[in-house]
């Protein structure tokens, strides 16, 4: 198409990208694509290029892309009502339906929701809460909060010290002193090969053990985790894991924190990845699927004996002092109602599941026997694939060599968006819910070909 107009220009002269290597994109060594519309599962940018997005934006373009209900809802609610705050009990038809909707969902045991506009702001909300219950409980020494290596939480001072990944720690002094870190769930880089999926469970609740007795228990609030490790690898848990860490949360004492900003609504094929999983947890984090990325929206799910002690701790020192001005938003609100609507009306839920474990399935049998791929996994709409140097050796590349992205830019090269994942040679996909089992059969067959064509 004929450009006229200086959008590459003013795009290195003045847009701060996250997640950027700065100095290389202003001096134009890092590719730019300016995405102008988008289909279902595909994306069109302004050269031409369409594109089928196998990670649906950030994960999180769940209901698929061009979406009218979805548009028509948020410029309803535009026109009639913009913006009002939620602050003092006011509220708007939108936000309340919302947060019914949600709670209609959510797992039996759990009260009210928060509303926010990021997974990172509420992750930072869940900590503020969690310090407020134990300092109401007369406990103000419980506020230490143990996350995983390689899970991810959020970019903010707390919730990138929760992020366990070094990308997200280095040179901003972080991880906060508040914040410690276990081992992750990753049987694929277990210490010992030898180990047992069994093993390996026993191994992890072995380290979880020693440090809460190194730091003790009485100094430990909460412990956080996504049902399913996204940004660290896209890494399902051995099975056991979860019903074994759960037990030594109960014994200590320690609030469960479930991040299900990737898995809720959807992603797993359960509404919930608590659900998938069997976990009782006190506080929920949600957001990209909330509203499928249509608008903004995020928010905290508090369970019923938390919200008792929140309660209890405005009877006695008055309103609660946490709020952000865009809380419930009214236009994120009402994508959010339209997004819901949608998926249960398409059935996107049983097809993440269904139509997931075929991707998976599909996948193995495209790349799983290429000496290079150390290991095919996923769960539900999720699906990695790690290379190696050499398999039977577990014998990982160098990172300068830059495998992930050598492989996700020949991917591209077919017309095919995945994801190189950080710490590690991993691609990972996470396509729309609305995924076809034909487009899963040309994920796979287009990664077999970026394989060979980058590994041989």
């Amino acid at each position: 198409m004929l450009k006229n107009d200086m959008l590459e220009q003013w795009d290195r002269e003045s847009f701060f990208h996250p997640s950027t290597h700065l100095a290389e994109f202003a001096r134009g060594n890092v590719a730019q694509r300016i995405v102008t519309g988008g289909t279902n599962c595909h994306i069109e940018d302004r050269d031409g290029n369409r594109l089928l997005d196998a990670f649906a934006g950030l994960y999180c373009v769940n209901v698929g892309y061009g979406r009218q209900d979805i548009a028509e809802a948020i410029a309803a609610q535009a026109r009639e009502l913009a913006y009002y705050h939620s602050y003092v009990g006011h509220g708007t038809e939108a936000s309340i339906t919302l947060a019914k909707m949600i709670m209609d969902r959510a797992p039996a045991h759990m009260s009210k929701v928060y509303f926010g506009m990021s997974g990172s702001d509420a992750n930072e909300t869940n900590i503020k809460l969690v310090w407020y219950y134990n300092n109401i409980l007369g406990r103000p020494e419980k506020k230490k909060i143990i996350s995983r290596w390689r899970g991810y939480h959020g970019s903010g001072l707390m919730t990138g010290s929760l992020t366990g990944l070094e990308l997200f720690h280095n040179k901003f002094d972080l991880p906060l002193s508040q914040v410690i870190h276990t081992e992750a769930p990753y049987y694929f880089r277990r210490p010992d090969p030898a180990m047992s999926e069994a093993d390996f469970v026993a191994h992890c609740v072995a380290e979880l053990e020693t440090l809460i007795e190194d730091e003790g228990a009485e100094s430990i609030a909460a412990f956080i985790g996504e049902p399913v490790l996204g940004t660290g690898g896209i890494v399902p848990p051995p099975a056991g894991y979860w019903e074994a860490v759960q037990k030594v949360l109960e014994k200590h004492d320690i609030l469960l924190i479930a991040d299900e900003v990737v898995t809720g609504f959807g992603r797993l094929g359960t509404m919930f990845g608590s659900e998938h999983y069997g976990l009782k947890p006190d506080l929920i984090t949600i957001a990209k699927g909330l509203t499928s990325a249509y608008a903004p929206l995020s928010g905290s799910i508090v369970s019923e004996r938390m919200w008792k002690v929140l309660e209890q701790g405005t009877d006695e020192n008055g309103a609660i002092g946490h709020g952000w001005t865009y809380s419930a938003h009214p236009i994120g609100a009402a994508a959010g109602v339209a997004n819901l609507k949608l998926i249960d009306e398409l059935n996107l839920v049983q097809n993440a599941g269904e139509t997931g474990a075929y991707l998976n399935r599909v996948m193995a049998e495209a790349v799983g026997g290429h000496a290079r791929v150390g290991d095919v996994r996923g769960e539900g709409m999720l699906c990695a694939v790690e290379f190696v140097k050499d398999r039977d050796s577990r014998t990982f590349y160098d990172a300068a060599e830059k495998i992930g992205p050598q492989l996700s830019a020949a991917l591209l090269e077919q017309g095919v968006i995945a994801r190189a994942m950080p710490q590690g040679d991993i691609l990972g996909f996470a396509p729309p819910f609305c995924l076809t089992r034909a487009e899963a059969d040309e994920i796979a067959g287009k990664t077999a070909i970026a394989v060979k064509k980058v590994l041989g």
